[in-house]
């Protein structure tokens, strides 16, 4: 059964409007032109007139004078003439026409080249898609001035095919532009053709390049639904367009060869899709794009309207399954949500899971009800509905951990890196602090015990530590001016801010980290002993960053040492609030704030950061979680008292993990279960004792936290220290004074739970300070959002929302699975360290996995995740082949006649017999 998408962060698509004014006068020499021009069959035929509320009127009306109008009306659609021709026919002094027909080139109304034997310039009345709305769009003051221009264009590449796309044969009959693969997806290919290369066109029109503006980049700007793509020069105009971009004030520029297939290189590392124009037949086209499908309405007619003949290369991609590991790379970039990730393991019965497919015109009637208007959103749907590995599900950054396994496992250490790198700024962190959540979803787990996922990535992570074999992430930036600057400020150098920061550095942003302490680091320094996590290690990690172009600011307090009010008076665009939960919570108890009573925030910020702290006398820790843990393994390396746990919870419902509770109690530390706080004895000032009375129930019938006490079972603690590890909360400070963030009653930012937006609209936050108290890979992957979403908002008219990957993942159902074959080795266990040895030390003496115990380790993976390619989808771009390092998705050729090129002025000629053929399809598989 399909799962209903959650309308939050799905929501319905509005399509833009723009209403004219009512009050000017109707000028009908530009409604004939607009029914001259508008491939709209009522509006052409004359079967409905066109109003001053049509598109093809109000499109042209804010542009074109009515002389103008005047004259394209004596010039065929895609009729090339001369300038005497055009004298002869409008009756007009040459002079005069020249300059009219020059200012209609300038505007957008009218294209030229040199196409005849004489090479004499012929201006040319184009169609409006691919044509004049394109190169409205293209001039920057007219688009200034008209802005109605991008609805414009939104409009005339979407409503004349509407009743059509179903219709289109392979090919796209003369419509529009079409998908040529990436071409070393296709080099090999023995059947290709010289048209579905990009070389073969960059030769046929040797010396002739020009990059020029996105339009449909800059369309999408008028009405607030831009991707945040710089949009200039992707767009790449050969032969004559060359010249009529660079002459005609479309900030066209001339490009060599070089620079062109330099363009194209980035194109694909931001997974753009080639495309070429479509409308002139196999021997002739004007343009190579890069497209970006979160913007393009060339690629959003195929996925609009689900007929992916209006955009597909000859080409489908395949999955070679046995050697996919579903990293979902290719899933990430496929712009026609044609990949998504699955399983690769039968179901119980030892039968494939089978996928459904999108279903084409040819096999059921067509209409709305097929339409997808939010496809930018739906078509970034990772997996499918019967899930996929239950690792990548459950991890919160969504890591390819099947992958790493895989690259680990063949020696590919750097490629390993780097694979977790895309998801996880801080792998060598994660690989001592994590708490694990993929190995506790394990599909291995099923059968014997998890792969020990975490001791892989720390072994492989450890390549950071050494300058020499240190991964430096490339970037990948969707401008071609080699960055951005924006400035952006991230208030809080934790993990959540450092992972904003990286992931904005890889965007080509410099953004700078304030941070109050006298190191970056967060609670990752702050708040986690070095005998679990080095501080030279986490230097490390964030010396990458620092190499990306971050500037880490500290000792600077926003909200006390400046402001952000003054920060935006210094320019800074967009904020990114990760100041976490760094303030203790206490009880609420008598005698809480007697001296000798800390909270576990502030005794390990202390007693981390110096090694030591002042016991005197028994220690007793309030608390069942990790950090209540950490407080008293801390403890008993700064004196030989004894030190004592209390917990609400029974010892199998503690928080803490299994193997923070066990290295506790190796070390000597008592545990009591099942006790609350009830007051702190206290004498002169001073700790001496602490009541506990027995707690009977911890959460109520609802699962609330609830807890009920015996109040006459208690018991007395003499101790001279109490350390409450009960919760922890937000300091904002003054922050946010003046400012207008609304909070919780808890303290935590209300933000909008896609974007992380606050009602402060340049402020954003993420990790605890949203959502409480976490662990570190939740901040991290909250990092990673915020700066997507601050990489969208410091751009003026780009949406938060739309095409954005709301990295949804469903895990397979592990009861229905059946494994047949298996690597039967044990768990890999790291050499562990001497447990006096390390009882008495701030020191991390644990080991990690051996290389020889990596290659074990990593063949007990069941590879239980796969991707899957819908072919009905499928554009054949291409794109999904160059995010793979396994060699598992290619391209084949097995759709030839969509490398078919029509002339648009012959598409009924082909589109008509094809409706025909179709409908008869649907009709006899309706009866069958």
């Amino acid at each position: 059964m399909k799962k209903d998408l959650d309308k939050e962060l799905y929501p319905d698509y509005v399509y833009p409007e723009f209403v004219p004014d009512q009050n000017e006068p109707f000028r009908k020499p530009i409604a004939k032109l607009g029914k001259k021009i508008t491939d709209r069959i009522p509006q052409k035929l004359g079967l409905k007139k066109i109003t001053r509320n049509d598109p093809e009127y109000w499109g042209l009306a804010g542009v074109l004078t009515d002389e103008e109008a005047e004259l394209a009306l004596k010039l065929g659609v895609r009729k090339p003439k001369t300038l005497p021709e055009i004298v002869k026919i409008s009756g007009l002094e040459e002079k005069k026409c020249e300059e009219l027909l020059e200012e209609m080139s300038r505007k957008g109304l009218l294209e030229y080249n040199w196409e005849n034997a004489a090479h004499e310039k012929q201006y040319v009345l184009p169609m409006y898609v691919p044509g004049c709305a394109e190169f409205f769009n293209m001039n920057a003051s007219v688009l200034e001035s008209n802005p109605e221009m991008g609805i414009f264009f939104e409009h005339m590449s979407r409503l004349p095919l509407e009743k059509i796309t179903p219709f289109v044969p392979e090919g796209g009959a003369g419509i529009g532009m079409h998908v040529i693969p990436v071409e070393k997806a296709i080099e090999m290919e023995n059947e290709s053709i010289d048209l579905e290369h990009i070389s073969y066109w960059l030769e046929k029109y040797d010396g002739k390049y020009a990059a020029s503006p996105c339009s449909c980049r800059r369309s999408r700007l008028t009405h607030n639904e831009g991707c945040a793509d710089d949009p200039e020069g992707w767009c790449i105009a050969v032969g004559d367009m060359a010249d009529y971009v660079v002459e005609t004030q479309k900030d066209g520029r001339y490009i060599s060869k070089e620079e062109a297939l330099e363009i194209f290189r980035q194109a694909e590392e931001n997974g753009f899709v080639h495309q070429i124009t479509n409308i002139d037949g196999k021997d002739k086209i004007f343009a190579i794009c890069n497209c970006n499908v979160n913007v393009c309405y060339a690629l959003r007619t195929s996925q609009l309207f689900n007929t992916p003949n209006m955009s597909r290369s000859a080409y489908i991609a395949k999955v070679e399954k046995s050697k996919c590991v579903a990293c979902g790379k290719c899933v990430e970039s496929c712009p026609a949500g044609a990949v998504k990730l699955g399983q690769k393991l039968c179901d119980k019965e030892g039968c494939e899971i089978t996928y459904p497919r999108m279903p084409l015109p040819g096999d059921q009637p067509w209409g709305e009800h097929m339409w997808s208007h939010n496809y930018r959103d739906t078509n970034r749907i990772n997996c499918y509905d019967t899930g996929t590995a239950p690792c990548k599900t459950a991890c919160p950054a969504h890591i390819g951990v099947q992958g790493y396994l895989q690259l680990a496992k063949e020696g590919r250490y750097d490629e390993a890196l780097a694979l977790i790198k895309k998801d996880n700024p801080l792998p060598a962190v994660c690989g001592h602090v994590c708490n694990r959540r993929c190995e506790d979803a394990c599909t291995r787990g099923t059968i014997d015990e998890a792969v020990a996922i975490d001791e892989v990535k720390r072994f492989i992570a450890e390549r950071d530590l050494n300058a020499e074999t240190r991964y430096i992430p490339k970037k990948t930036i969707p401008s071609l001016k080699g960055g951005f600057e924006e400035k952006i400020a991230i208030i809080g150098g934790g993990p959540a801010g450092l992972s904003c920061a990286y992931y904005l550095a890889l965007t080509g942003y410099k953004p700078t980290i304030f941070e109050k302490n006298e190191e970056p680091g967060g609670m990752l320094r702050y708040g986690i002993p070095s005998y679990k996590l080095e501080k030279d290690l986490l230097a490390a990690e964030i010396d990458v960053i620092r190499q990306l172009g971050v500037e880490i600011r500290c000792g600077v307090e926003v909200g006390k040492d400046i402001t952000i009010e003054e920060l935006r008076e210094q320019g800074y665009k967009g904020f990114y609030a990760a100041i976490g939960c760094q303030r203790g919570r206490k009880p609420g108890i008598s005698g809480e704030n007697a001296s000798g009573a800390y909270t576990a925030v502030d005794f390990l910020r202390e007693a981390g950061a110096k090694e030591s702290f002042a016991l005197e006398g028994d220690v007793v820790v309030v608390g069942g979680g990790n950090v209540a843990i950490d407080a008293a393994r801390i403890s008993s390396r700064c004196t030989d008292a004894k030190i004592s746990m209390f917990c609400l919870e029974t010892r199998e419902k503690m928080p803490a993990s299994n193997e923070e509770i066990e290295e506790a109690l190796e070390e000597g530390i008592e545990l009591n279960c099942g006790w609350g706080p009830k007051e702190v004895l206290e004498e002169d000032g001073h700790v001496r004792g602490i009541l506990f009375k027995k707690c009977v129930r911890v959460f109520d019938e609802k699962g609330r936290f609830s807890p009920e006490y015996d109040e006459n079972n208690t018991i007395t603690v003499p101790c001279r220290h109490v350390i409450f590890s009960v919760g922890q909360a937000i300091d904002w400070g003054h922050m946010l004074d003046n400012l207008h963030v609304e909070l919780r009653p808890n303290g935590g930012a209300i933000a909008n739970r896609l974007t992380y937006q606050t009602s402060e609209p340049d402020i954003f936050v993420g990790g605890d300070v949203y959502t409480g108290p976490k662990f570190a890979i939740d901040a991290i992957a909250a990092g990673r959002e915020g700066a997507i979403s601050l990489h969208r908002y410091v751009h003026e008219n780009c949406t938060l929302t739309i095409g954005r990957n709301r990295r949804d993942f469903i895990e397979l159902d592990k009861e229905n699975i059946k494994v047949d074959e298996y690597d039967t080795s044990s768990r890999q266990i790291p050499m562990k360290a001497d447990v006096k040895a390390q009882a008495k030390t701030f020191r991390d003496l644990s080991s990690s996995l051996t290389e020889e115990q990596v290659k074990k380790e990593t063949s007990r993976c069941l590879s239980c995740g796969a991707s899957v390619v819908d072919p009905n989808k499928c554009i054949g771009c291409g794109v999904c082949t160059t995010r793979c390092v396994f060699d598992a998705i290619h391209l084949h050729r097995e759709l030839p006649g969509a490398s078919v090129m029509r002339a648009s002025e012959d598409k009924l000629k082909y589109i008509l017999p094809n409706m025909v053929k179709q409908s008869i399809k649907v009709k006899f598989k309706k009866k069958k």
